[in-house]
């Protein structure tokens, strides 16, 4: 199980990475602030889904620290991006 997560957390590091460059890209392309939020969004939703289990792991944090330090930062990326989605 617990490498099944490593792979997991992995792959979502690699897509949320390759995602949140493809974003900045757009915003270096068009200048618009829309994207940058967006592309700021996408990095803290990217940090916070690898960040609790590297916590754990490396720096050997309380699990349930790690979980909320990693929630904290998806609902703060979710927040970001919607803010991008309204933001004109």
């Amino acid at each position: 199980m617990t490498l099944a997560l490593a792979v997991v957390k992995t792959l979502v590091l690699v897509v949320g990475s390759v995602i949140t460059y493809f974003s900045f890209k757009a915003y270096r392309r068009t200048r618009q602030r829309a994207l940058g939020w967006l592309t700021l969004g996408f990095g803290l939703v990217t940090l916070g889904f690898v960040l609790a289990g590297m916590l754990y792991e490396l720096l050997e944090v309380h699990l349930v620290t790690g979980i909320l330090l990693e929630s904290l930062l998806v609902l703060a990326g979710f927040v970001v991006i919607a803010y991008s989605l309204y933001v004109q």
